[in-house]
């Protein structure tokens, strides 16, 4: 089982196989942080804002089958 990290990245670089993007995201631990909310980050130019927690994400890699 891979190690949990805590929520306090501020900017994480996410692939196609992150979609749907979350935040926290499965990696990081759940116990201090906040209400999962979904972030359309493939309708907003290939970034997204938590409003949460301020982190940044930021999409790499090619698109999913089915997108432009």
């Amino acid at each position: 089982m891979a190690e949990l990290k805590e929520n306090t990245a501020r900017v994480i670089e996410v692939t196609a196989k992150d979609l749907p993007l979350h935040c926290p995201t499965p990696d990081q631990v759940k116990w201090n942080s906040h209400p999962r909310v979904y972030l359309p980050i493939l309708k907003n130019g290939g970034e997204a804002l938590c409003p949460y927690c301020g982190t940044q994400y930021k999409f790499t890699g090619p698109l999913p089958h089915g997108h432009h």
